[in-house]
């Protein structure tokens, strides 16, 4: 059924593409080359769709050929919403003047070729972005820097720098150079700790072993600290045996220790300087609606009190909603990812952000305050499904704390 209805509205909007096309030029080569390419975007999706594969993610060439529909679709969307605009109008004009007329004909207008060129200059604007996503964006990282202030931050913690990364999904990857550049970028921040936010892999643990090498190359003065994300337990992919997916967690626990990374799984641990200290709670995944909800948040802070200051790592910020916010022990800053930004969207920094994401967190990129405690929702270093971003860039957040109140 959900294939009728694909093809139905994949023909829709061909038909009114198509009188953009049309209106423009009468040259056979450029409709043929216009179909062929048409063609042979939508017949490599379905072959790449309708193949066997494992999982439901979609990687490699499957991936790209979802991101070249994608491009495709939303050229010929955006012809059609002008089209079909144009056809309101014209049969408005029409209708008009045949009540007008005494001779009470009824025509349509013809198709302005302005509008045509119009609709075609605004609908290359998606394409180009997305075809420069799949080539550039998705490596295009960026280091996000904010400063975040606490009455009762230690002293020996004044001007303490934290970065943190989030979602590798590490079997997406294609290009070394690139990645690499990204994790020298991030130990060039020197900052004192580094903390990972979850998943580290689309499925398997075995998606990590080529790049386990690089990360395990990120140092801090304090160490680096992970927990789990929703697709690190493997719930993805059809195991042949439960035993089989234990092991595949096991083995991803076992690659984090190799990598010099501390994983957190619900508990906590204190980092001392000068003889002060702040706690670092780190959760598993709790995710609202049906995402895996193993994060025990009274676990990981049992012994805690509310005036400890704290850092607590959450992977998805739905969890900061539903109870990390109002608990009792005050958990000062938490620090998430797992929504990507939705890997497409409008950034502009300090004046508007928006991603179709936003309609389904609250908290989805950047950094959010309520009670006068904080919430930063890192938009991914890796990527997945689409093999791109868009407007929502890879990032590396900087997060200086500092005591004392905000300047005004």
């Amino acid at each position: 059924m959900r294939w009728i209805i694909f093809i139905v509205f994949f023909l829709f909007i061909e038909i009114y593409a198509y009188q953009a096309l049309k209106t423009l030029t009468r040259n056979n080569w450029v409709i043929i080359l216009y179909f062929v390419i048409t063609a042979a975007v939508l017949g490599n999706f379905l072959y790449q769709w309708l193949a066997p594969v494992e999982g439901s993610v979609l990687t490699g060439a499957r991936g790209y050929a979802f991101g070249f529909l994608l491009s495709v679709l939303l050229f010929k969307l955006i012809l059609t919403l002008i089209m079909f605009g144009e056809d309101i109008f014209r049969m408005g004009v029409g209708g008009y003047e045949k009540l007008s007329s005494s001779k009470g004909n009824f025509s349509l207008p013809s198709r302005r070729k302005f509008l045509s060129q119009l609709a075609m200059g605004l609908a290359a604007i998606p394409l180009a972005s997305v075809l420069y996503g799949m080539y550039q964006g998705k490596y295009n990282f960026k280091v996000l820097r904010y400063t975040l202030y606490f009455e009762d931050l230690p002293d020996a913690f004044d001007g303490y720098r934290l970065s943190q990364i989030s979602d590798v999904h590490s079997g997406s990857f294609d290009n070394e150079n690139k990645i690499k550049y990204g994790v020298d970028l991030l130990n060039e921040q020197e900052s004192d700790m580094v903390v990972f936010t979850g998943d580290l892999v689309n499925n398997e643990a075995s998606e990590m072993e080529p790049w386990k090498e690089m990360f395990g190359q990120i140092k801090a003065k304090d160490g680096v600290y992970s927990i789990l994300g929703n697709h690190d337990y493997g719930d993805y992919k059809n195991w042949n045996s439960s035993e089989e997916k234990k092991q595949n967690l096991d083995t991803l626990k076992e690659t984090h220790a190799k990598m010099g990374w501390q994983l957190l799984l619900n508990e906590h641990k204190f980092i001392e300087r000068n003889g002060e200290k702040i706690a670092l709670v780190g959760v598993e995944n709790w995710g609202a609606g049906g995402f895996k909800k193993e994060g025990d948040l009274d676990k990981a802070g049992a012994g805690l009190s509310e005036k400890d200051f704290k850092v607590l790592l959450s992977h998805d910020p739905s969890y900061w909603q539903e109870k990390i916010k109002n608990d009792k022990k005050n958990y000062h800053l938490t620090l998430s990812g797992h929504t990507h930004g939705m890997q497409f969207g409008i950034e502009i920094p300090g004046w508007f952000k928006w991603s179709p994401v936003q309609y389904r967190y609250q908290n989805w990129a950047g950094i959010y305050e309520e009670f006068g405690r904080y919430i930063n929702v890192n938009r991914g270093f890796g990527y997945l499904a689409f093999p791109g971003r868009v407007g929502i860039w890879p990032e590396i957040s900087v997060i200086e704390l500092k005591k004392g109140s905000k300047p005004a």
